[in-house]
């Protein structure tokens, strides 16, 4: 009876102090993830007052949270979206791959940390946070901007290609041999695309079996649905949150927009679990050690993830300031960095990259939404004022004259943000 009343009083200040820095940020107009992870600092492991009794709780209800906000962001596509996408956008997921693994690789092997490392830190710098992006575009109302289509392109490239990145991993880590290696990268590989393949082809019979007038029938398969199809890519070597969308891609209509304002709420409580569960699980103690390097690699990445942005929305024909916002929108870390540096630790290959991975993912993870923010604006300012010398200098050799007209960008950023993509 003592360990339930403390667990309820330890949960309900969880919730309520999330719900009044949530409220804190709304009032001054910024994303909350990075106070829900400092508030984890506080309350985890060498903080001020470290949790008992609820902290199992939190972990799973950290797991329900990325599978929720994966699943609403499929429900905003239709798979006919998903596969026009990946077949304009797979140059831009190659490029995102080059410019963003090669930094953690070369990192770990300066460190002489040696080649698994390597693998394992070019991972973990790789992958954007498909968990916190969701939450961003929704906090920011940009899920109808016309950039938004080629930002999720790149994290479905990115966490499709964990289902073919984690087995590799797996078996380096483990010393596995090339035979017990190869038949996981292939179960892996084909769970993928048969998932895959039921959401495009078999999407509107889905829909037809889930659909259902009445609001609690439908939360509940929705819901259920969605945790059974997560679990089972899980326990096949695919990632949960890879289940999870592609679910949500496979639902449409009427469906999908009722499933959406039904998970809403539901979403945003466990996303915000899933932020305090990250900081629980990081020692304070173990960042200023390898504060310099996690700095250092945090800039470079952060630059690489703005550059692959840019060049993808630029790419597909999307206006400048949408390009910075793409670019300045990828540059968090997060779930799948933490699971990929966990592999290492448990596996003991690196004592120092478990430490580094979490610095890094932090950094990260609290500058990704100031970024996706104010990336664009800070482009954009930038580039007026380099524009004025040059406009000045200009008017002096012309005799004065001005140019007239506004810049080619001008009109169509002007209601760029009106665009709506995706579901009707």
């Amino acid at each position: 009876m003592h360990s339930s009343a403390v667990f309820l009083i330890e949960f309900g200040a969880i919730i309520l102090g999330l719900g009044l820095l949530g409220r804190f940020a709304a009032r001054f107009q910024f994303s909350p993830i990075p106070l829900y992870l400092l508030a984890g600092l506080a309350f985890g492991e060498g903080g001020l007052l470290p949790l008992g009794t609820s902290e199992e709780f939190v972990a799973i209800g950290a797991e329900i949270g990325v599978i929720l906000l994966l699943l609403m962001l499929g429900l905003e596509y239709t798979a006919s979206d998903l596969v026009s996408n990946l077949k304009s956008q797979y140059p831009a997921g190659l490029v995102d791959a080059t410019l963003n693994a090669l930094p953690g690789a070369a990192m770990a092997l300066l460190l002489g940390w040696g080649p698994v490392a390597a693998v394992v830190l070019a991972g973990v710098t790789w992958i954007s946070s498909s968990g916190v992006i969701a939450k961003v575009l929704g906090d920011l109302g940009r899920l109808g901007n016309r950039e938004t289509p080629v930002v999720l392109s790149i994290l479905v490239l990115e966490d499709l290609s964990m289902a073919v990145y984690l087995p590799i991993v797996t078996a380096l880590l483990a010393g596995a041999g090339l035979a017990a290696g190869s038949a996981t990268l292939a179960v892996a590989l084909g769970v993928a695309g048969l998932v895959l393949l039921l959401a495009v082809r078999y999407g509107r019979h889905i829909s037809r079996f889930v659909s259902s007038d009445d609001p609690e029938k439908l939360l509940l398969v929705v819901l259920g649905l969605t945790l059974v199809v997560a679990g089972l890519a899980q326990q096949l070597q695919v990632s949960a949150a890879v289940g999870a969308f592609l679910v949500g891609i496979a639902l449409s209509g009427e469906v999908a927009e009722g499933a959406h304002n039904l998970l809403a709420p539901l979403r945003d409580l466990f996303a915000a679990v899933f932020f305090v569960f990250f900081g629980l699980h990081t020692d304070p103690a173990s960042i200023p050690p390898v504060l310099l390097p996690a700095l250092a690699l945090a800039f470079v990445t952060a630059s690489t993830k703005i550059a692959t942005g840019y060049w993808a929305a630029k790419r597909a024909g999307i206006s400048a300031k949408g390009r910075w916002r793409a670019g300045g929108t990828l540059v968090a870390r997060g779930e799948f960095s933490i699971v990929i540096a966990g592999l290492a630790v448990t596996a003991g290959i690196e004592p120092s990259l478990g430490p580094l991975a979490t610095a890094y993912v932090l950094i990260l993870v609290i500058l990704g939404p100031l970024t996706a923010r104010y990336t664009e604006p800070l482009a954009t300012r930038l580039t007026q004022r380099l524009r004025r010398p040059a406009t000045a200098e200009r008017a002096v050799g012309e005799g004065g004259g001005t140019e007239a007209g506004p810049t080619g960008d001008a009109p169509h950023d002007a209601v760029e943000g009106q665009d709506v993509v995706g579901r009707p």
